[in-house]
């Protein structure tokens, strides 16, 4: 008998949104395609992002920037407790159930709670530590504001996990851009401080609402015996990583300003956020491609070692040349892209450039630890690199905020680096020989571009008189060096050549691994 009326539609199943079986089909070509429209995103969420920096240091004072820099130091080490981990363990399992992802949901909107508690119960201490009652009001909404991120934690994990690019971009950028908004809209009004205050919550909201509507997936009620006792001790290992590098890496901001007060951690805030910023605005949408390619990818250890390689090698031939040219123009770009009342914080760029020359290739050996399932080695590099950063911190207190930049840039190049590369390379598919082999290249051409750049300085009369014009010439010239160096060594005119072969993967149907 036909029936004459329409059947339910059985519910999806909550199962499909974690299955990876068929990545496989074309992990490279979704990688490549991915990483394009990652990179677009990317780069329209920093200038975006470059432009609010431009405009508030002009709308609003360095000491506000100092203010909330107290607070977003010590609550920075609290947004690490809404992940704990736990979004790597998803990005990361090969198999990994509805139930098993619903608990670790619910665990991180426990912690996030719990974390709002706790920050609103510090306020008044850190008022006390600081001597700046203000910051009482701006620890709470700042802290409201880490509790709602930390509901987007697995959706995010998940768009991840399926290699789903666009949607996560679309999720960043959106969010980026209704932070931005919010903030220069509070700024023109006379918000002052309250400007950055309102840019960090309403991003925040922004990315749970998008991450949410983009990625389909929702989580059961909490329920007993799901056995996630393997993926809390992954997390947990990654979150004691995260801790120890955190409180090392938020030290000198926490001690300038309890040292040398508002203004100058002013200068150092945005100067660190200058440099900083942009690598982490690489790294974060690298990471995001590269974890769920070499979680496929670790029982391939050849391809494993090609692939982690070809993105070691792409990331520092951009970075690496970039950080060379701030290192020899950081007054002209301090007075461009900040302003002339920024002008004390020029030395401090300049330390950090020697930084921003190593840490977007550090940065990624984070993955062959994480892929690798070797976290426990993780938290012992952790252990050690942080001990060395918080020495070179505590050795340039003293003497002022560039001397703090200047020990913390020298102490990662000379110590830091080696040790690092020796740890993550002792085992595994990458050794520490392969991985100088990658940098090697980038820091020739890195110590061109600073010569370039450098000895043009010196001319009389050669390069403009004004900021923007000087800029401008010195980034050409860095370009031009930079080009004609990696043009002139092997190992990156092949990288090169593999970029360009990349197209026809890009817009063809892909290869298989």
């Amino acid at each position: 008998m036909t029936r004459w009326y329409a059947m339910p539609e059985s519910p999806p199943d909550p199962a499909e949104h974690l299955r990876t079986d068929h990545l496989y089909d074309d992990l490279v070509g979704r990688s490549v395609r991915g990483g394009a429209v990652t990179a677009i995103a990317q780069f329209a969420k920093m200038a975006i992002q470059f432009g609010a920096v431009v405009l508030l240091a002009r709308l609003v004072a360095p000491e506000a920037f100092g203010l909330v820099a107290m607070v977003a130091a010590v609550l920075a080490f609290f947004e690490l407790f809404r992940d704990l981990g736990l979004s790597m363990a998803t990005v990361q399992r090969p198999t990994i159930t509805h139930e098993e992802v619903s608990a670790l949901f619910w665990v991180n909107t426990a912690v996030c709670a719990l974390v709002f508690a706790v920050i609103c119960a510090l306020a008044p201490a850190l008022t006390m530590f600081y001597g700046r009652e203000e910051l009482m009001p701006i620890a709470i909404w700042l802290g409201f504001g880490v509790a709602i991120g930390g509901l987007a934690t697995q959706h995010i994990a998940i768009l991840r996990r399926q290699m789903r690019f666009a949607a996560l971009s679309a999720a960043e950028v959106g969010a980026a851009v209704i932070g931005i908004i919010a903030a220069i809209g509070v700024a023109m009004n006379g918000g002052g401080l309250w400007a950055l205050v309102a840019q960090r919550i309403a991003w925040s909201a922004a990315l749970t609402a998008l991450s949410w509507s983009l990625c389909g997936w929702r989580p059961s009620p909490p329920t007993r015996g799901v056995g996630t006792r393997r993926l809390l001790v992954f997390g947990g290992n990654i979150t004691l990583a995260s801790i120890v590098n955190l409180a090392a890496r938020n030290l000198d901001q926490v001690l300038i300003g309890w040292w040398w007060g508002a203004v100058p951690l002013g200068f150092y805030e945005r100067a660190n956020r200058l440099l900083m910023a942009p690598i982490q605005n690489v790294n974060t949408p690298l990471m995001a491609i590269a974890m769920p390619m070499l979680s496929r990818l670790v029982d391939k250890p050849d391809r494993y070692r090609a692939a982690y390689l070809r993105v070691l090698e792409g990331v520092c031939m951009v970075s690496m040349p970039a950080a060379a040219l701030l290192i020899a123009a950081p007054d002209w770009t301090v007075a461009v892209l900040l302003g002339p009342q920024w002008a004390g914080a020029a030395g401090i760029v300049m330390w950090l450039g020697v930084a921003a020359l190593y840490q977007p290739a550090t940065n990624t050996t984070g993955w062959l630890f994480v892929t690798q399932d070797r976290t426990g080695e993780l938290v012992r590099w952790s252990i050690a690199g942080s001990a060395l950063r918080i020495a070179a911190v505590v050795a340039g207190l003293p003497y002022g905020a560039e001397a703090v930049a200047a020990a913390f840039a020298v102490s990662g190049l000379v110590l830091c680096l080696p040790l690092l590369f020796h740890m993550v390379g002792r085992t595994g598919p990458v050794r520490g020989r392969d991985l100088y082999a990658a940098l090697a290249p980038s820091a020739l051409v890195s110590a061109v571009v600073f010569c370039a750049v450098y000895g043009a300085r010196t001319v009389p009369g050669l390069m403009p008189a004004d900021p923007l014009s000087a800029l401008g010439a010195a980034f050409l010239i860095a370009a031009i060096a930079s080009l004609l160096g990696f043009a002139g060594l092997p190992r990156s005119r092949r990288a090169m050549h593999g970029a360009l072969a990349l197209r026809s993967v890009l817009f063809g149907s892909g290869a298989r691994p």
